[in-house]
């Protein structure tokens, strides 16, 4: 294929193309759903990168990887991050989509009023 006749994904997409995505695409798409809700949830709960690693007995550079979308956890590691975060974490992975959202625990919202934190993925 020549220049001329390349066509980005989305471009492809958007022209009603067949886009066929690689195992790898579909899951560093997953890696960067999560990391958005980390981060969706972290700043509104006003905390450091550094306090919510201190709370879930892990490191700042960790959690900056994951936000980043550059590792996904264990799901033990998703376990301590989720109390880190004062919430519960809902996966839901179907077909091509997903969505990771963090939901407050009573009182666990920007200054204990229970709000959640909810980030999606296609």
């Amino acid at each position: 294929m020549d220049h001329s006749q390349w066509k980005t994904r989305q471009t492809r997409k958007l022209l009603g193309e067949a886009v066929e995505e690689s195992p790898t695409y579909v899951e560093a798409g997953y890696a960067f759903a999560l990391g958005q809700a980390v981060y969706d949830r972290r700043t509104e709960l006003g905390l450091s990168q550094a306090e919510v690693a201190r709370r879930a007995g892990m490191t700042q550079p960790q959690i900056s990887h994951i936000e980043g979308g550059d590792s996904v956890p264990t799901l033990a590691l998703l376990t301590r991050l989720a109390k880190a975060l004062d919430a519960s974490l809902t996966i839901d992975l179907d077909g091509d989509t997903s969505a990771f959202s963090f939901t407050a625990h009573e009182g666990g919202g920007p200054g204990g009023i229970g709000a959640g934190g909810r980030s999606s993925a296609a």
